[in-house]
């Protein structure tokens, strides 16, 4: 597509107030909308020549039927390699399930944010993003996970964990590095949850998906009449999470003048709107995520050191999925479980070969990107069992990659000599035993769920044996 054409969405709804929104949504970043009310419009209009320029289609509203169903199918015969979102405001997964077997890209669910919208078509449209089984969903489409029930042994991983555990029982801030799509969220969701705070929502806000004009009002919220559009009084987050927990997504997005603010508001416990002369006090327990290493940020001046200091009572690193192959065939086979207990789905298993080839994966979008992949792979799948067939664009850049290089890729080592423990040391000599038995313990943890009667069982020793050597080795319960 040419830079200076405009992009353009066939907005398929039946309602002309909704579309009017849609269609200014998009065109904000500077997508063009041609309007169909009905399947059969859209069709027409696709096979015109007016519509060759088409980039994606939106449908709004989708209902599961087998009208739309036929529709989906019929614009995918029509035109192939054209990106198909649908806006639901229905159960998602269900919805997700339905139309991508129809042949739909992604979907949304309502409410949904303008930001997200935009993000989800621009997605949709780039020629370098993935257009196989790695092409990423909008919408996450599984649950909080407690403490036992997040998977991985990988030693830096469970080390996180066991952080992230003891953490939980008090009310003190923690600052949760780490990649995009590692978990940030989910260790925020289980440390909630495990927290005295518990029976109170978590509150949620991403800095980095929130336009910065718009963080203050976000966090701190508004009066009426405070600026140009504040129509009405808006409550903001901190406020929200009054006696519960705030978990700040990409806090390193936080424009500087707020991170004064935001400073001032951790030290006093007091919140004050925009627009309002005063302010009141609020009990909030902050948890924030980074993308990247603040103390880096901080250095350069971009980053408040007061603010840092405060946010990092307690600090955890969560490594990236390339760190710990050896998590890959659990962690896989532990989604594929929770992925077939959603609407319309149904148990898989996963073969050698196909676990193989996404060990073998460099992951850049991590656990997500992972999640997202079995997802859309298990809802093409035919079999009883996924297979390395069923990642044909997996395989094919790990073909690539291999061949830039003359070394075997790392991931095949760790599936070779089992998941997550190492028995030699970077200079090429062997462990300390205690080293060893320590991962395996933790291995055993995290694979039978923290079920410790079940843990000492496989390892062929007592409970009473068990917990001597837990406490021997400065292994917590929870790693």
């Amino acid at each position: 597509m040419p830079e200076d054409r405009a992009k353009t969405l066939l907005l398929i709804d039946d309602e002309p107030a909704q579309g009017r929104l849609m269609a200014a949504i998009a065109a904000r970043s500077g997508w063009r909308s041609i309007r169909a009310e009905s399947g059969k419009d859209a069709l027409l209009l696709l096979g015109s020549r007016d519509c060759e320029t088409v980039d994606a289609v939106l449908i709004d509203y989708w209902a599961p039927s087998s009208e739309d169903v036929s529709l989906i199918e019929q614009l995918v015969q029509l035109r192939p390699k054209l990106p198909i979102l649908v806006i639901t405001a229905q159960s998602k997964v269900s919805i997700a399930v339905d139309a991508m077997r129809a042949g739909a890209t992604d979907f949304l669910a309502k409410p949904i944010a303008p930001e997200r919208l935009v993000a989800a078509l621009d997605a949709a449209t780039e020629a370098h993003l993935h257009r196989g089984e790695l092409r990423p969903l909008s919408e996450k489409v599984l649950q909080t996970l407690p403490f036992d029930e997040i998977v991985g042994s990988a030693p830096e991983f469970r080390a996180a964990l066991a952080i992230a555990a003891k953490a939980a029982r008090s009310r003190v801030p923690v600052l949760i590095d780490g990649e995009p799509g590692v978990g940030k969220e989910v260790f925020a969701r289980a440390i909630h949850a495990a927290s005295p705070r518990a029976k109170r929502p978590l509150h949620t806000l991403n800095c980095g998906a929130t336009p910065a004009n718009l963080i203050e009002s976000e966090l701190f919220g508004h009066e009426k009449g405070a600026f140009a559009g504040a129509f009405e009084k808006h409550v903001g987050k901190l406020a929200e999470a009054d006696g519960a927990t705030l978990f700040i997504d990409e806090i390193a997005a936080i424009p500087a003048e707020i991170q004064a603010k935001l400073a001032k508001t951790i030290e006093n416990g007091i919140v004050r709107p925009i627009g309002s002369p005063r302010g009141f006090e609020v009990d909030v327990r902050l948890i924030t995520g980074a993308n990247s290493d603040l103390l880096e940020q901080v250095s350069a001046g971009n980053f408040r050191e007061d603010l840092y200091y405060r946010l990092n009572i307690v600090g955890l690193t969560i490594p990236p999925l390339r760190k710990r192959a050896g998590d890959i065939p659990p962690l896989a086979r532990h989604l594929l479980t929770r992925i077939a207990g959603q609407p319309g789905m149904r148990a898989l298993g996963i073969t050698d070969d196909a676990l193989a080839v996404l060990m073998r994966y460099d992951w850049p979008g991590n656990v997500r990107q992972l999640q997202d992949t079995l997802f859309r792979a298990a809802i093409g799948c035919q079999g009883a069992a996924l297979t390395s067939a069923d990642f044909p664009e997996i395989a094919d850049l790990v073909r690539q990659s291999e061949g830039r290089t003359n070394d075997r890729p790392s991931t095949v080592h760790a599936f070779a000599d089992g998941p997550g423990v190492a028995l030699y040391e970077p200079d090429g000599n062997l462990r300390p035993l205690s080293d060893i038995e320590a991962d395996v313990i933790r291995l055993a943890i995290g694979h039978y769920r923290g079920r410790m009667t079940e843990v000492a069982r496989r390892l062929g020793i007592g409970r009473s044996t068990l917990y001597r050597k837990l406490a021997e080795l400065g292994i917590d319960n929870a790693a």
